[in-house]
């Protein structure tokens, strides 16, 4: 039987601040069909905006409404790109699932922030826009995060294999997903994030291109002694994190001078492998598959060191098992506005930690809609 297409664009721009990444996706069957795919680098200068934002400073609600503003305008400029590629009109598109940037995540607290001024976006792209997926998570008493082991238990779970699936952008999580047990997952620790941030400070590049600049270093053996015993690690799931926590002003406090550079970008590389592999060795017994998506899967040395440390496991890219790693959490937004517009849950609380399962994110309708005023309504005469 032929299905209708029914289309959705899902958006997502991650905490390593490198910029969007933009997918057009068919749902209307089991296995998202991927059509098309965009990515929209940020500038230097709005990269420097986000990542100010993360900490408390002079006017950063102006600031932030402002930066909201400008990501929206590329957000829809992201997608417009996406459109012309495919040759589709707007129109075409039944929703964008946006998870917007997050500047703050604080869910000890009961709240994040992931700003991207959803209503402009709607605005300007004439397309109804769901963000916001994370709030409600947090008001059941969740985490909030990671949100997308939901999306691989849907898509990625294989009947007879104990697979575990490894996203590693600015954070690493993992989704657990035994073929005959519930799908959990958690944060595991920084993923590129620290990585990024010191070989932008000492070779001004935006990241280690392969790992090769780590693999040119040595692990300093009291250093990463001193990150592993960082009281996140020892946390039982549920857990999550990100930029509030891991930062470079602790990875300043971490350090004692003197250090040669590479030997730090080894050390960061090795505290990504070991988060890893504790959390999978601990938390996933009887796992035999790790498949790694996101940014960190194009780190060569990464993925060789991380098979080192998980010598029983085979260690692969998702793309070897259909799934494109790098629009991967993008597919997975779509999915999350598509299960909202259905009225469907998109969380795990045995994932997140919340009281009870939720249909995630806020609408924001992208055509005007025309109501009858109250006064219409009203017996003639009548109050309004």
């Amino acid at each position: 039987m032929q299905h209708p297409p029914e289309l959705y664009v899902g958006l997502m721009s991650g905490t390593s601040l490198d910029g969007i990444d933009a997918v057009l996706v068919d749902l209307s069957r089991a296995q998202p069909g991927l059509l098309a795919r965009h990515y929209l680098p940020f500038d230097g200068a709005l990269k420097n905006d986000l990542l100010a934002l993360h900490q408390p400073d002079h006017n950063e609600l102006h600031r932030m409404q402002l930066a909201g503003n400008q990501l929206a305008r590329l957000y829809a400029a992201a997608v417009n790109a996406l459109l012309d590629t495919a040759n589709l009109p707007n129109a075409a598109i039944r929703a964008i699932g946006c998870h917007g940037q997050t500047i703050r995540h604080c869910p000890e607290y009961g709240y994040t922030l992931q700003i991207g001024n959803a209503a402009l976006l709607a605005e300007l792209a004439g397309i109804t826009v769901v963000s916001d997926f994370r709030s409600r998570d947090i008001a059941a008493g969740g985490q909030g995060a990671p949100l997308v082991p939901a999306f691989h238990d849907r898509v990625l779970r294989h009947p007879d294999r104990h697979r575990v699936i490894v996203n590693i952008g600015g954070i690493s999580n993992l989704t657990n997903l035994p073929p005959h047990g519930d799908t959990t997952g958690f944060d595991c620790g920084p993923g590129n994030l620290l990585m990024d941030a010191w070989c932008g400070q000492h070779l001004r590049k935006p990241y280690d291109d392969g790992g090769a600049w780590a693999a040119s270093g040595q692990v300093l053996p009291a250093l990463l002694e001193r990150m592993l015993n960082e009281p996140f690690f020892a946390l039982p799931p549920p857990r999550s994190s990100g930029r509030d926590l891991f930062n470079m002003a602790w990875l300043r406090s971490k350090l004692q001078g003197g250090e040669r550079t590479e030997d730090v970008q080894a050390t960061l590389l090795e505290l990504t492998c070991r988060t890893i592999a504790q959390a999978i060795r601990r938390y996933c017994a009887g796992a035999t598959e790790i498949y790694l998506c996101g940014g960190g899967a194009h780190n060569l040395t990464l993925h060789t060191r991380l098979a080192a440390l998980l010598p029983d496991h085979t260690v692969q890219a998702t793309d070897a098992i259909g799934a494109e790693g790098d629009y991967l959490e993008a597919i997975a937004f779509a999915w999350m506005a598509q299960q909202t517009l259905h009225g469907k849950s998109a969380s795990l609380p045995l994932v997140t930690g919340a009281r009870h399962a939720c249909v995630l994110g806020a609408i924001y309708y992208g055509q005007p809609l025309h109501f009858n005023s109250p006064q219409s309504n009203s017996p003639a005469g009548g109050r309004g």
